[in-house]
């Protein structure tokens, strides 16, 4: 399948994009193409004056995103590789955290790793009662998140709350999320999902463009990691991560299903 088949867009009559990440027999896990389609999407939707608000979702109920597909992480050799991915990522995320169309993550089933920092990306989240969150990074990949997530997360939970979720490897269950304003709203099933989703989208849609433009934008400000070139901030512990033999432990490990040995180096 080509990324366009792994990731959908369509445009309806309101004015609402829908995206659809498409890859349900992997539980919608990313691919770097898709990806790349993500981003290109966040900024045409972004430039299209006929786009009035966006709305991301997962085929299937199982999952919304299983995070990023793991077999490409074998390719990785160099230091290049690690820092090459993270900036990657930012640039993906960025660009869908700067559209200045108001966006909601739908979220059924699992929503981890990638899928979860892109569904934080998001203006809102709304889910279904069995959906659950989270970055289990320390009990199976052993690599880290950027820090442009670290703080996109922490503006949702607060830092405390990160570290629990993140030194703990659990998965928020969905009315915890919504308790501790990781999501807005918990629905039923799929179904209430898809109606609320595009409900809510359509009062977005509704309301003043540059209000809602002008609101995500000053907030982003307000915790903004900007890139720069070169170094950057938070370099080396992606390096520390990604280059040590644990993350290419947790990487064998998860794809073997067996579990990790790790040894700190």
């Amino acid at each position: 399948m080509s990324a366009t088949d792994e990731l959908l867009c369509e445009v309806d009559a309101d004015g609402i994009a829908h995206l659809t990440l498409n890859r349900p027999q992997a539980r919608n896990a990313l691919t770097f193409p898709m990806y790349e389609r993500l981003f290109e999407l966040s900024r045409s939707l972004d430039a299209d004056g006929a786009v009035r608000a966006i709305v991301i979702t997962g085929a299937g109920d199982r999952a919304f995103a299983a995070g990023t597909d793991i077999a490409q992480f074998r390719a990785f050799s160099t230091p290049e590789d690690a820092l090459g991915y993270e900036r990657f990522m930012d640039r993906v995320l960025g660009s869908l955290e700067r559209c200045r169309k108001p966006t909601i993550a739908a979220i059924a089933g699992a929503c981890t790793g990638g899928g979860a920092a892109i569904a934080a990306a998001c203006d809102l989240r709304i889910a279904t009662r069995d959906a659950r969150f989270g970055f289990p990074i320390a009990r199976t990949l052993g690599n880290c998140l950027s820090l442009g997530n670290l703080r996109r997360l922490s503006a949702l939970v607060g830092a405390a709350r990160v570290k629990e979720m993140i030194f703990t490897a659990r998965l928020v269950e969905a009315e915890e999320a919504k308790a501790i304003g990781l999501v807005g709203e918990v629905l039923a099933d799929a179904d209430a999902l898809r109606a609320r989703a595009g409900e809510l989208a359509r009062l977005l849609a509704g309301h003043a463009p540059l209000t809602l433009a002008a609101t995500k934008e000053g907030l982003r400000r307000l915790n903004e990691d900007e890139a720069s070139e070169g170094a950057r901030p938070g370099d080396d512990l992606i390096l520390m991560c990604y280059t040590s033999r644990d993350f290419r432990e947790g990487m064998e490990a998860f794809l073997a299903k067996r579990p990790p040995e790790w040894t700190g180096t």
